[in-house]
């Protein structure tokens, strides 16, 4: 996917929102917070596609073809079917009335009962303020980044450079996942991300401490970010590994084109990154943890360091029997790439892409 120049939004002020984030609040404590965002209807492969399996025949004959960035994907979609049948009759004449009554009753039903079937391209597309509350609405489901998503929704929608968005052509500017990393500066960043960094080191054991300090300083000789991502629950496993290989596409490309020169371009040259998984306990003993979504467990076994600590409470977490925990996750840049392709070998893809 091509990129677009990075442009400041027309009349709009960049938003920064404080640890409180009072423009959050009601949403935050809303009964209608939900963590799990799910598609509805029954997902089936699209036969226009290629899946992953169909590849794995001509592995060795593609491995040297040139690498073909990932743009779209066609997406599954349901598809349900009603058996009509017909009551035999004793003469043809009734037999005759009895069909085309038969037929319009079950016509009736298959309108009425019968889901209807969309095609979907899941398009992914650079960030856009079009999308800023799509993307807030993903924010609100992750327990550390509800308190701001407001603030970081704008963060995101203005990091055009570094971020990606699954949407698709339907108008309606939805967001089925996304996919962005923001940058740790030196007290120059909003205050979400000073009290996120706060947060971060009020949490992380002695042992890391001073590691954790010098990543969050916004001093170090490469930057470092938080990546953020999300995505609904059942969004199909080949588009969530391109989602991730994407902001690898965009990270590089924005490194490759950075319009400011040397300084620009230095400081969109990633080293580290901190991701922020959400998580329970696996075991009563509490040896084990079950990360919601997959990929970031992936993430932490390439980590250099991960801790864990009690995810903020919020009002939706209160009937769940699990205790809602938060990992951080510190990656390099080694790291990171390396549990793509993991990932990679785990899911494959249909597209002949492949992350460097």
């Amino acid at each position: 996917m091509q990129q677009q120049q990075e442009q400041q939004k027309d009349g709009v002020a960049a938003t920064k929102c404080n640890s409180a984030d009072e423009d959050d609040d009601s949403s935050y404590y809303s009964s209608e917070e939900d963590d799990d965002l799910v598609l509805e209807g029954v997902l089936r492969r699209n036969q226009d596609v290629p899946s992953s399996s169909d590849d794995d025949d001509s592995d060795d004959s593609s491995s040297d073809e040139e690498e073909v960035e990932p743009t779209k994907k066609k997406a599954r979609v349901a598809e349900t079917s009603n058996k009509n049948s017909t009551a035999s009759k004793n003469n043809k004449k009734q037999e005759s009335k009895q069909n085309k009554k038969s037929k319009k009753k079950n016509g009736d039903k298959k309108s009425k009962n019968e889901p209807e079937i969309i095609q979907v391209d899941f398009n992914f597309c650079d960030m856009d303020e079009k999308y800023f509350h799509g993307i807030k609405t993903h924010l609100l489901t992750e327990a550390m980044y509800a308190p701001f998503s407001s603030g970081l929704a704008d963060m995101m929608v203005e990091n055009v450079s570094v971020g990606t968005v699954i949407s698709c052509d339907d108008g309606q500017d939805n967001v089925f996942g996304l996919a962005s990393v923001l940058r740790v500066m030196s007290g120059e960043e909003g205050d979400c991300i000073k009290a996120i960094k706060e947060s971060c080191m009020n949490h992380c054991p002695k042992q890391h401490k001073k590691e954790m300090d010098i990543v969050l300083s916004g001093k170090t000789k490469r930057p470092a970010g938080f990546l953020i991502h999300s995505r609904m629950v059942n969004l199909p496993l080949e588009i969530t590994l391109i989602l991730h290989q994407q902001l690898v596409l965009d990270m590089d490309w924005a490194v490759q084109h950075a319009e400011g020169g040397e300084k620009e371009r230095k400081s969109l040259d990633f080293g580290a990154f901190i991701l922020l998984a959400p998580c329970t306990h696996g075991t009563d003993d509490g040896s084990s943890l079950i990360y919601k979504k997959f990929d970031d467990e992936v993430f932490s076994t390439h980590a250099e360091y991960v801790f864990t600590f009690d995810a903020p409470k919020r009002l939706a977490d209160q009937d769940k029997p699990e205790k809602q925990l938060v990992t951080a996750i510190v990656l390099t840049k080694t790291g990171h790439r390396a549990a793509l392709k993991e990932l990679e070998q785990m899911i494959g893809t249909g597209t002949g892409t492949t992350v460097l």
